[in-house]
Parts: C-alpha cells; sequence; structure tokens
C-alpha cells in the first residue's frame, strides 16, 4: 500500500472516545498509584499497610512525620511535646511571596505547626524521645523552631536518661531566616555533644532527601546511622557538585548504598525492618547492667562507659 493511501485510511477510521464521566465514575481519584521507581500500578492501600513501600520494587515514597513516628514507636506510647512551637518572621523576608505566606501555607498544607515533631515513646520497650521531620512543611528546612525543638528533644532525654531515635528528611537550613537559621547547626550539635557526654545513646534514621545544614549538623553525629534504600544524603546536590567540581560523578553518588561503601552510614535498613531493627540497636546500646531491672526504665549508661 503506498504511503498516501495509508495516510488517508487512517484518517477514515472512526473512533469511539470514552466519556469522562463514565470512565471514573466508579472508581476515586487517587485509588491506584504508579510506582516511580518501577512504574507498576499500585493500590494505594496496600501501599500504605507497607509504609509507603513499593510491593513490586521496593521503591521508598514520603512519609509524613507523625506516619514515620508511630511506625518506629510501639504501640500507644508515642506522646508529642512541643506541639505549639511556630516560627516568626524576624527578617520580615520577601522573595517570590513573604515568608509569612510561607508559612501559613505550609500550617494549612500539613496540619503542623512546623517542620519537625517530637515526643517521648517506648521503642521496642525502651524509652526514648523521638523525632521526625517533615518534607512537605517547606522542605523539612531547619529554622529557628526547627532548631530548638530538636535541642529540646536532646535536653529532655539527657534530663530523663532516654535514648534518642531522629528521622531525618529535608533540604538543609530555612535561608529566609537568614543567620538565625545557620546558627541551629551549632546549636543543635552542641545539644547531641551534651547528651553524648552524658553517656546516652543516638540513632539517626536518613530519610530521603537529607541535605545541606541538617546533613552538617546533629544527625551525622549519631552513635549509629541508618538510612533508607535509595535515600540521596550529602551537602550540596549531586548537580551543584558536579558543576563546581567540572567532573563526572560516579554511578550512585550520595545515595546511601554508595554511603554505606564509604563508611558515612552503617546501614541500610527497608522501612518495613526499621522499627525492629531500631530496637536491636537499642537493645545492644542500653544493655542492663542490673539484670532484674524493669522494662521500660531509664536507659542506663552503655557497657564499658567510663572505661
Amino acid at each position: 500500500m503506498p504511503v498516501s493511501d495509508w495516510f488517508r485510511a487512517r484518517e477514515q477510521r472512526r473512533y469511539t472516545v470514552a466519556s469522562p464521566k463514565t470512565a471514573s465514575a466508579d472508581l476515586p481519584d487517587g485509588v491506584w498509584l504508579k510506582c516511580a521507581g518501577c512504574k507498576h500500578t499500585v493500590y494505594r492501600g496496600d501501599l500504605e499497610k507497607n509504609l509507603n513501600v513499593c510491593p513490586h520494587c521496593g521503591h521508598h515514597t514520603e512519609l509524613t512525620a507523625f506516619e514515620r513516628l508511630l511506625a518506629l514507636a510501639d504501640d500507644g506510647t508515642f506522646e508529642e511535646t512541643d506541639a505549639t512551637m511556630t516560627s516568626t518572621d524576624p527578617l520580615r523576608f520577601t522573595a517570590a511571596k513573604p515568608y509569612a505566606e510561607t508559612l501559613a501555607a505550609a500550617r494549612e498544607k500539613t496540619g503542623l505547626s512546623e517542620a519537625v515533631v517530637t515526643g517521648r515513646a517506648l521503642v521496642g520497650g525502651h524509652p526514648a524521645v523521638l523525632g521526625a521531620m517533615d518534607f512537605r512543611f517547606i522542605g523539612a528546612s531547619m529554622g529557628s523552631v526547627v532548631g530548638e525543638k530538636v535541642s529540646r528533644a536532646f535536653d529532655r532525654a539527657r534530663d530523663e536518661r532516654r535514648a534518642v531515635v531522629f528521622v531525618t528528611a529535608s533540604g538543609g537550613a530555612r535561608m529566609q531566616e537568614g543567620m538565625i537559621s545557620l546558627m541551629q547547626m551549632a546549636k543543635t550539635a552542641a545539644a547531641v555533644r551534651r547528651f553524648s557526654d552524658a553517656g546516652l545513646p543516638f540513632v539517626a534514621v536518613l530519610g530521603n532527601p537529607t541535605y545541606g545544614g541538617v546533613t552538617a549538623s546533629f544527625p551525622v553525629l549519631a552513635d549509629v546511622i541508618l538510612a533508607e534504600p535509595g535515600a540521596m544524603v550529602g551537602f550540596a546536590g549531586p548537580k551543584l557538585v558536579e558543576e563546581t567540581t567540572r567532573q563526572s560523578l560516579p554511578k550512585g553518588f550520595q545515595t546511601a548504598e554508595s554511603l554505606v561503601r564509604h563508611g558515612f552510614v552503617d546501614a541500610v535498613v527497608p522501612r518495613t525492618e526499621l522499627a525492629q531493627t531500631v530496637a536491636r540497636v537499642l537493645d545492644y546500646l542500653c544493655a542492663q547492667e542490673v539484670p532484674e531491672a524493669a522494662e521500660g526504665a531509664a536507659c542506663p549508661v552503655p557497657r564499658g562507659e567510663g572505661s
């Protein structure tokens, strides 16, 4: 058949277009989702039951701060602290829109007062202070209130002889607060130092992504650093590093798997195994000096401390 005849026949075909109303009448929006990793279509209910981990390829998608905390804490034990703390606009900063409007939009979108949630809980029976960052809130950037809540979490854990388990997922410092934001790196690092000097254990979990001033401060000072599969962790992003160094980066640069090989991260742990892994780590780090110590008692100084 000549090409001209093929086009003529194609134009003469008749097509039946499904009505948008009938096509989606029985299927609410968002029931089926396409995995960003393997492109399989996944039922939302199955994805949520699996902690937002694709059952086909294991791709980890975003979790809210409360979802992360409740997945780690023993059932019914999480109690939020500093829930009402919220940022102000000390510099009256305006870029694309005023910082005050950005804060208001983030609060409305997430239902949170700030980008980090902290509280007390039991993890595998061990008393702990938990914290988790929520990337939906201005990229979980670390401003004055985020830094204050993180510091208070470590000070509270030190005073109450609890372990600390913190999950990070952040773009870095919140530059709408200028130098005040940058000061939070030193502030949170100092809080970790005071906590560490008390001989108490700190476990950090690096989620995707963990960048900038957050990576450069408190999570990398942990006794044990875990990361979720595929998490991107670094100070500056790969594109910026490549443009600055003018060198091609190796495959997998800044991924959790690469960081394990280079000794920056202790282990990559799937989210579905994270609660059990953290509990097992605390079993080691909070080894009871007194065999008959009751479950849920304050975490003692780890074995060998001061020796």
